[in-house]
């Protein structure tokens, strides 16, 4: 026999959970699509590293050791655009390893059991930089084979392996940097998002309408306090990443703040807009998870983003948190390229604009 009462409260609550249909869909197509989306794009695998190399033309093995690379799925060719440096091939983010061939060429070399390739790798991704040593080893060890005909090496390649930015390959240098992503987020995002919410349970939403404010002054002021506390905040956490965690810090304070503050206001706007999406902190709560879930995995924190099919990646490109952790590690760990710097600081900024317009509009709607 079924308690009736028992059965009273859990028909009451469920009716109460999912007579909302956006509960409905957050409950239960969410779910669906994040698990598509997370099958198709996780994977551990190192991929679509970008490659350049410097040899001569009448260099054949290199040439063709190149060649293969670019054509076996691991590595892309960077685009360098005319750049012949190779340290700021990959200070610019162009390359991610750059081969560079002894001065007489490899295929001379060979022969007179001096074959010594230098290889420039990009350690700020710890999986990406431990990987490309031992893919490329591999490559140009049967290359050489290959192409002078040889059943054995005359003698091991030497690969003169230089690690930039990260040279001991510690995984804390490369994971605190999107640590300190992520509690920006869980400090701005997460406060802005209840502010609103947290008006309309308590009822003094109604109270905010009626009183002889106009609704930027509401929205503003529900916001700059975020926005003050994230960037109060800010300093705490890079003083533990560099001081507590030996995260170094090569680029300009100046430049990483501002990078910081144009973030947190895109949180905070972000924040702002979901809130006018939820009626109580329990949808809140749930709609900030099914946001923070998926944005967490296409930044870039735990797996490489270009491991990721290219639509996905398109789909990274509109995540906030991906253009930040990428700014953090470049800023703090190879000293900031003007170009990248301003390229992905510029974005955060078009995604404040448009989030603030936005969260104007529904905030109008919701007034009358």
């Amino acid at each position: 026999m079924i308690n009736q009462t028992l059965w009273g409260f859990i028909k009451k609550e469920l009716w109460q959970s999912l007579r909302d249909p956006r509960m409905k869909f957050l409950l239960f197509v969410m779910p669906i699509v994040q698990m598509t989306l997370f099958g198709v794009a996780i994977s551990s695998d190192v991929k679509n590293i970008k490659l350049a190399a410097i040899f001569d033309s009448k260099d054949i093995v290199m040439r063709d050791a190149y060649e293969r690379a670019v054509s076996g799925g691991w590595f892309i060719p960077a685009n360098t655009h005319g750049e012949q440096d190779p340290f700021k091939m990959i200070q610019s983010g162009a390359a991610d390893a750059v081969l560079i061939a002894p001065p007489e060429g490899l295929t001379h070399s060979i022969p007179r059991g001096d074959a010594k390739v230098q290889l420039l790798a990009d350690a700020t991704n710890v999986l990406q930089g431990q990987a490309v040593e031992n893919y490329l080893r591999n490559i140009i060890q049967s290359t050489m084979m290959d192409d002078l005909h040889l059943t054995a090496p005359v003698s091991p390649i030497q690969l003169d392996l230089r690690v930039l930015y990260n040279p001991s390959l510690e995984t804390s240098i490369f994971m605190v940097p999107g640590v300190m992503c992520m509690l920006m987020v869980l400090t701005t995002m997460m406060l802005s998002m209840v502010a609103i919410v947290r008006e309309k349970e308590a009822g003094t939403f109604e109270a905010l309408v009626s009183a002889p404010v106009s609704k930027s002054e509401v929205i503003f002021g529900k916001t700059i306090p975020y926005v003050i506390i994230g960037m109060s905040n800010f300093p705490i956490v890079l003083a533990v990443a560099v001081f507590g965690f030996k995260v170094p810090m090569r680029g300009s304070l100046l430049v990483l703040f501002l990078a910081a503050f144009v973030f947190i206001c895109t949180c905070v706007a972000m924040g702002t807009l979901i809130s006018t999406f939820c009626k109580n902190q329990q949808q809140s709560g749930l709609a900030s998870f099914l946001f923070m879930f998926p944005a967490i995995m296409f930044s870039g924190l735990m797996f490489p983003l270009e491991n990721m099919p290219t639509v996905l990646r398109w789909v990274a490109f509109f995540d906030p948190l991906a253009h930040f952790m990428g700014l953090l590690r470049n800023i703090m760990l190879k000293g900031g390229g003007v170009q990248y710097v301003a390229t992905h600081i510029g974005i955060l900024a078009l995604m404040t604009t448009v989030l603030v317009m936005f969260s104007f509009r529904r905030f109008h709607t919701n007034l009358t």
